[in-house]
């Protein structure tokens, strides 16, 4: 199946990069925004929402204060990937927050709209 490869870029009106950067790696961080529920072993990441729905995701590259990428087990596309970023905007001190995933051939939209939405309640639950 065709996939459209996505990058995303979110300016966060975020000063700490500890702050941005536990959202964006732990545990912790990702249950406030990104999924209801998570487990890890610092390999494998088990991703909950609502009371039926897990994904399971392993995490393939990691720099601290930098990116995070996963890559769902149950992706057949042994390349594909979801990766969180954290850059500095040097001009005025903030952070951007750049996203790279893949979407199914017609669904590029509502994989963005889907991205709004979680960097949307990430800047509510954080105050970026």
């Amino acid at each position: 199946m065709e996939r459209e490869k996505i990058h995303l870029e979110y300016l966060l009106n975020a000063t700490s990069k500890t702050i941005l950067w536990t959202a964006i790696s732990t545990p912790t961080g990702l249950e406030g925004w990104f999924a209801d529920r998570i487990q890890s072993d610092d390999e494998i990441v088990a991703f909950f929402w609502g009371k039926t729905e897990e994904r399971d995701a392993k995490i393939i590259a990691i720099r601290a204060y930098s990116f995070i990428r996963f890559h769902w087990l149950d992706d057949e596309n042994e390349h594909g990937y979801f990766e969180l970023k954290m850059t500095n905007n040097e001009l005025t001190n903030d952070f951007v927050l750049e996203i790279t995933d893949f979407a199914n051939a017609g669904e590029a939209d509502d994989l963005r709209e889907l991205w709004d939405s979680q960097v949307d309640t990430l800047r509510r639950t954080c105050g970026f």
